[in-house]
């Protein structure tokens, strides 16, 4: 008997006219979080990270100097300053995550950044402590990466490489967004993520609009290992968004030995020159070559491209080449000639480097941007080349030593008779606490209450004795205010009031932001009401998705300052004396804690790192640098008194 066919497989049989699922993908690199549970692709969310920045700061460094000596020096300032100051165009500082800063910033600058180049962090087991200086510098602290840096970084590795790849590939994605049409981005880093960053740039920017793989060579430690060799390069990835139509700057061509007269041809005009074959330029480039006078027609009817040099005064000629994209003449930092530049940054890379990259990839006035700035190399490079930059970086370390990298640059560059541009600092301020509350905690004012008494380690009251009162910690009651508030002294006067009805004569009030001089009206109420307030700055790593472990709750630095006035010429000048610094040490590893704490009640002004004034502050208006001190690695030595001479007019 005959078998009979198997129907079912028949109609499962995979060919032309029913083809095989897998035979219609395409290759790509896929992790979890790609593709949605319905196998649709995710899109990054750009609207719903939108949110408008803040200005805290702005910096001018010497503008500001004149404009505290008085409005007459400031005009006569400003007459001076009239070809110094390149344009109205106001670099700027950001500091937060860079996914909803590059979001915020496609509204202003959507298709108008000309380069950006990147360094994010490559290196799963990275350990970020730096030694960070003390007062005179004999001393130095082990600071780690802050709580907020460290957990944002574990955050991009938390699920291994592929929560890695989803963060890298929302934020490239945002940066195609932000390039201009003639844009080019360069991603730096080494072999551990090369090949994974290659296939995410592809699939951003198509493989078409690949330009180059460098390899930065330098010498460094050797390997420990016997049985492998030395790694002494790092990768540099370069895509732009359209193509071969990209941006050619002034440094695409480098330097060589001199060489003799016999090596080169001059032409009717005087110009020496030698040439190489035609190779792979159309009839429309040797026309256009043609035009510029660049074709050298042989005598047997033959075309050569002329390739003008430089004679030297001494005779000698410059030939010069097209860069390789082997990079083996720019030692790293550490071995750098210029060790002025080194600002003590773990992950900071040579400005001979990324000047570089901004000369070959973009012209004067461009738009230069770093979203993993770091110690701010690149706007430090962009400003010294002219050029107009954007910065970002999640870590307050890193804002820090980029602001007083800049200032450092605008004064030197003032004092050199040079053009510079001055800059803000921005953040997402009370925006990102909104969408942090709108995305994670659903809209609710008590579930932040709650968040924030669950990582402060506080019971909640559920039966309170006042609206005032959400919790109570070791005895003493806890006030946790609104997340779009600031802290006032009314506030302040109703919690205490509401503390001493209730029988307290302790608190904790948990704040984001708090007025200005509030600690003075705190002691004066610790002595009419016999309550006392703590105040506690709420830490933002609580924003941040799958911390579970508590981060420092620290009561708020005391800073304690007087006027000092004294007459000249009949005006009367006004400066500002610091008296008492007691810092946070909110970053301070524990094993260290007590002895800093120690240290600090004995001199606290060891712990200043930088202090600036605005003499003529204003709440809700950004802090305009009027004068500033800071340390650096070469002088450690603070003013605590200001040198500006300030007129009230």
């Amino acid at each position: 008997m005959a078998a009979q066919p198997d129907r079912k497989a028949q109609s499962f049989q995979w060919g032309p006219t029913n083809p095989h699922p897998l035979s219609q993908m395409r290759t790509e690199l896929v992790w979890e979080g790609k593709y949605d549970e319905f196998g649709n692709r995710r899109e990054v969310d750009i609207a719903g990270a939108t949110m408008p920045l803040q200005k805290i700061e702005t910096v001018d460094e010497p503008r500001s100097q004149a404009a505290a000596a008085g409005d007459q020096e400031l005009l006569t300032f400003d007459k001076q300053m009239a070809g110094k100051r390149r344009d109205d165009f106001r670099n700027r500082l950001i500091w937060g995550d860079n996914k909803l800063v590059m979001a915020s910033l496609l509204k202003e600058f959507k298709g108008k950044v000309d380069l950006f180049y990147i360094d994010p962090p490559f290196d799963v087991g990275a350990d970020f402590t730096m030694d960070v200086p003390i007062g005179d510098g004999k001393e130095t602290l082990g600071k780690d990466q802050s709580a907020l840096e460290m957990v944002a970084y574990r955050d991009m590795w938390g699920k291994g490489t592929d929560s890695y790849l989803h963060m890298m590939f929302e934020r490239l994605t945002l940066m195609k967004e932000l390039l201009s049409e003639r844009g080019t981005i360069y991603v730096h880093c080494d072999y551990r993520v090369q090949f994974m960053l290659r296939a995410i740039l592809d699939e951003v920017f198509t493989p078409q609009n690949f330009l180059n793989e460098v390899i930065w060579r330098y010498e460094g430690p050797q390997s420990p290992s016997p049985y492998k060799f030395a790694t002494k390069n790092d990768r540099i990835l370069r895509y732009s968004k359209t193509g071969s139509r990209c941006t050619v700057g002034e440094m695409y061509f480098e330097e060589v030995i001199p060489e003799s007269e016999a090596s080169f041809s001059k032409d009717e005009s005087g110009r020496w020159f030698y040439t190489l074959p035609r190779g792979d330029y159309t009839d429309d480039s040797i026309a256009k070559l043609e035009l510029e006078g660049r074709i050298h027609h042989t005598r047997s009817g033959g075309i050569r491209i002329k390739y003008f040099v430089t004679r030297t005064p001494e005779g000698h000629f410059l030939r010069w080449k097209k860069l390789s994209d082997v990079w083996d003449d720019i030692p790293s930092l550490g071995l750098t000639a210029n060790k002025a530049e080194n600002m003590g940054y773990s992950t900071q890379k040579p400005e001979p480097l990324v000047e570089r990259i901004i000369k070959a990839s973009s012209n004067p006035d461009d738009l230069v941007a770093d979203v993993f700035c770091g110690s701010g190399t690149t706007g430090a490079v962009a400003e010294r080349l002219g050029r107009r930059w954007i910065m970002a970086d999640l870590g307050r370390f890193a804002i820090h030593t980029s602001r007083k990298r800049l200032i450092e640059l605008q004064r030197t560059l003032h004092a050199e008779g040079k053009p510079y541009r001055a800059f803000d600092v921005y953040n997402l301020g009370r925006y990102e606490r909104q969408w942090w509350q709108k995305d994670r905690l659903k809209g609710a004012e008590e579930e932040h209450r709650r968040v924030v008494l669950e990582f402060f380690k506080a019971e909640v009251l559920a039966n309170a004795p006042s609206p005032l009162l959400h919790g109570r910690k070791a005895g003493a009651f806890c006030h946790v205010d609104g997340i779009d508030s600031v802290f006032t002294r009314g506030e302040a006067t109703a919690v205490a009031q509401a503390v001493a009805q209730a029988g307290g004569r302790e608190a904790y009030c948990l704040a984001w932001e708090f007025e200005m001089e509030l600690r003075q009206h705190c002691l004066a109420l610790e002595v009419e009401l016999g309550v006392k307030l703590k105040l506690i700055p709420i830490p933002r790593e609580i924003m941040e998705k799958n911390r579970t472990s508590p981060p420092p709750f620290l009561e708020m630095a005391v800073l304690e300052a007087e006027p000092v006035a004294r007459t000249e010429k009949k005006q009367k000048l006004v400066d500002v004396k610091l008296t008492k610094f007691l810092p946070s040490l909110a970053e301070v590893p524990s094993k260290e804690l007590a002895a800093l704490k120690e240290r600090a009640i004995k001199s606290g002004m060891d712990f200043v790192d930088f202090w600036a004034v605005d003499f003529e502050w204003q709440p809700g208006k950004p802090f305009n640098h009027h004068w500033q001190d800071y340390r650096t690695r070469k002088d450690r030595s603070l003013k605590t008194v200001s040198d500006a001479g300030h007129v009230y007019l």
